[in-house]
């Protein structure tokens, strides 16, 4: 392909309302990420410290009250937005590396390779996503890198599905038979001819699977199998929190629970952008 990527999107989102939908998401996205890595010089407070009363509600002091220790919530808040985007980054690549190729190979090779590919996957994508996360991490154990080994699992099956339907499409077109004509090699074909117009599709796929790793994060960490205590994170958050909700005490799973929001949609309006950017098709459709 002669234009890049970047180049392709700034041809096509000049004056559309679609290329907006991207913008937002990507300044989400930014925000986010921006916020856990500045978290030491945003956060007021050590969000594993009691820093005042039990349970205050949200003040001049503690904009977002303090929970049930006396930490500040609103340190827990920011600092917590490490684990998340740290999980779902790792576990989108981990999903992206591993299915993206294995689809590749299965869709242009076919036959009982395919056939036993496509099985495998089948199998994996029909447990419910968050009740398989949920088991995985279970016999692996808490800790990050168990929770995106476990979410790489659930979404291999994506990216294979998606770049093997592409991937059959594309291996009847004409440069990929002219390819053939000249004597290029199967694996030049696959990597040179193939992926280039499965990225477009990849892109996508890696940002809406990113913003239901997120939610998927937030789930593992609310039934204990996240990270341990007092480290922060939303989810652990939110089960800290809800304990206190028929009291009152709102402030303590209302935060939290909107920054997952937050974080989910940003990835999922940027995973919308590119979806009607880099496929027109599906937008006239």
């Amino acid at each position: 392909m002669k234009n890049s990527i970047a180049e392709l999107i700034a041809k096509k989102v000049k004056g559309k309302p679609e290329a907006y939908i991207a913008l937002v998401g990507a300044f989400i996205i930014i925000f986010i990420i921006l916020l856990a890595i500045f978290a030491p010089f945003i956060a007021p407070y050590d969000p594993i410290k009691s820093v005042g009363k039990p349970l205050t509600p949200p003040n001049d002091e503690f904009i977002f009250g303090t929970d049930s220790l006396g930490r500040d919530l609103f340190s827990r808040v920011v600092y917590g937005a490490r684990i998340p985007m740290i999980v779902a980054l790792l576990s989108g690549t981990f999903s992206l590396l591993i299915g993206a190729p294995l689809g590749l190979l299965s869709g242009y090779i076919g036959g009982k390779t395919d056939r036993i590919l496509s099985l495998l996957m089948d199998s994996i994508y029909a447990f419910p996503g968050l009740i398989l996360a949920i088991a995985i991490a279970a016999v692996l154990g808490p800790g990050i890198m168990n929770m995106a080994l476990a979410i790489t699992v659930v979404y291999i099956p994506t990216y294979f599905r998606m770049v093997r339907g592409q991937t059959l499409s594309i291996r009847e077109s004409l440069f990929v038979v002219a390819a053939r004509a000249i004597g290029a090699r199967d694996m030049t074909i696959m990597w040179n001819y193939i992926l280039p117009n499965v990225i477009p599709t990849i892109a996508v796929v890696f940002s809406l699977n990113v913003a239901d790793a997120i939610l998927t994060e937030a789930g593992l960490s609310f039934f204990g199998l996240g990270v341990a205590a007092p480290t922060p994170d939303w989810g652990f958050d939110l089960r800290s929190g809800r304990v206190y909700l028929p009291a009152g005490y709102w402030w303590l799973v209302t935060f939290p629970g909107i920054m997952v929001i937050i974080a989910t949609i940003g990835f999922s309006l940027l995973g919308e952008g590119l979806s009607e950017i880099l496929n027109p098709k599906l937008k006239e459709e």
